[in-house]
Formats: C-alpha cells, structure tokens, sequence
C-alpha cells in the first residue's frame, strides 16, 4: 500500500512541474537552435526552478516505486498527472468541463485500477549488454534528432522525442531502483539515465514552446508508457498477476486514450491549463 500512495504524491509533483515549466517556456522566447539552449536559459527562471524541482520530486517517488511495481502501472500512474491536473481545476480553479473530458478522467481511474489490480511486486531482471548497447543507440538517435528540430514548428516531433527519452529513463530506473543508492555512481546505468533525463526534458522544452502543455504532456506520456510498458513486460521481467493479462491491455489502453483525449489541442474547456500559459 505504501509503493501505491508514493505513486499517487509522484504524479500531484509531476502535475505542478508541467504546469509551472510549461509558464517559464512560453516566456522564454524563440531563438535559433536545439533544445539544449533553451534548457540553459530556462535555468536562470525561478518559476521553472520550481517545476524542475516538482519533476525531480516526482521522478524520485516513482524510481522508489520502481523497485517493487512493474513499469506498466509506474508509468501510466505517473501519465495521470494530466488527469490530477484537470481535477484540480476543476474542484479549486473552478473550470468548466466537458462531458468528454469528466468521461475520460473516469476511463483514466478505472484504467488505474485495473492496472492496480493486476500488478504483481518484483524485483526486474539485470538488462544484458546487448539491451544497454540498444538504449544507447536509442538515446544517441534521439540526439541527433535534437538537431533537426529548428526544421519544424510543431510539438509533435520533440514531444515524441521526449517520451522517448524518458522511456530510457524508465526501464533503467527500474533496473536501478533495487540498488543501494551509494553505489549508484559508479553503475554506467546511471549516466545514462540522467543522460536520458537531459534530453527529454531539453526536448520537453521545445515542445512546451511549440504547443498547449496539456498536448505536449500527452504525447510524451502516451509514448513513454507504451514504450516503457513493453520493455517492462518482454525485457525487465515484469510480472501480471495470473488471470489478469486482460487487465494490464484493458488498464493501459484506457489510460492512453484517457491521456491524448484529455490533452487533444482541440480542447476548448474555458479556464483550463491553457489559460495558465500565456507569456507574463
């Protein structure tokens, strides 16, 4: 019960980062360039101090939760964030939400719960040479791909690149997360998870300036759970209680569609998260 309430303050961190980097983005201005430029000088805004803290904070409870709970329910707990965001509009802003939208957190929760009731606790299997020498050829493409973004305006590209990144970061953190944290240094796994995390969150940046937050999230999200979810299940040994295989198809499929609905540019609800966007 603990590794679930851990989840659950890992995506309320996660909902107040976005929000608060998604201000500091759109404020910061367009240059020429990668997305590792606009990440140095987002380092100089307190407002995405603060949002870089609240991932950093989320990111923390869910490695912690990594090393017990299979990455399908880690990360598509952590992708509700969009949903908690929305709640919290909702309930406190005093948002107006649609019919759709009430439909698809409700479709988020049972996904959770369904998720919930089929994860079984494990330890994950160590990743083989040959898997690592794969994530790094993952993230040196996501590298290079880094480069190209001046070539298009849209969030698409970076935002799918970001998910992708982050998906690295997963599945080594949760390779990670059974270790003793003092020698987590001297694990080559490490580097590349925070290489990883350096480059998601460099393409989160550019795809925060291109488009609504909620849009952006979504799309990173929905391809890290997918990604990392597989990875869980083929490579890190991630285990589904028996009879419950539906369950885990059922829970993810809701939670990515309950995602990308909710964070469709074509939202039109008054007082959402896009209100909170405009430049200062």
């Amino acid at each position: 019960m603990v590794a679930y309430g851990i989840l659950i303050a890992s995506a309320a961190l996660y909902a107040m980062g976005i929000v608060a980097q998604s201000i500091a983005a759109r404020r910061a201005g367009r240059r020429p360039g990668s997305g590792l430029g606009l990440l140095a000088r987002l380092t100089g805004d307190p407002l995405y101090l603060l949002g870089f803290c609240g991932q950093v904070g989320g990111f923390a409870l869910a490695f912690f939760a990594r090393d017990v709970l299979p990455l399908y329910l880690v990360q598509a707990a952590s992708s509700s964030a969009i949903g908690l965001a929305t709640v919290f509009g909702v309930v406190v802003l005093r948002w107006r939400i649609q019919t759709t939208e009430a439909l698809m957190l409700v479709l988020m929760a049972l996904g959770l719960v369904a998720l919930a009731g089929s994860s079984k606790p494990s330890v994950a299997a160590e990743l083989s040479s040959v898997t690592v020498l794969v994530l790094l050829g993952v993230l040196l493409g996501v590298g290079v791909a880094m480069t190209r973004l001046h070539r298009t305006d849209t969030f698409a590209l970076p935002a799918i690149l970001s998910g992708v990144a982050f998906a690295v970061v997963a599945v080594t953190s949760r390779t990670l997360a059974h270790w003793d944290l003092v020698s987590l240094p001297g694990n080559p796994l490490t580097w590349l998870m925070l290489a990883a995390a350096v480059l998601g969150q460099a393409s989160m940046a550019v795809a925060l300036q291109r488009g609504l937050a909620t849009a952006v999230v979504a799309t990173a999200d929905a391809t890290t759970i997918i990604l990392s979810s597989a990875a869980g299940l083929t490579v890190l040994g991630d285990q589904v209680a028996d009879g419950t295989e539906l369950w885990v198809a059922g829970g993810l499929t809701a939670v990515v569609i309950g995602v990308l609905v909710l964070g469709s540019p074509a939202r039109t609800t008054s007082g959402s998260v896009e209100a909170l966007e405009k430049p200062a």
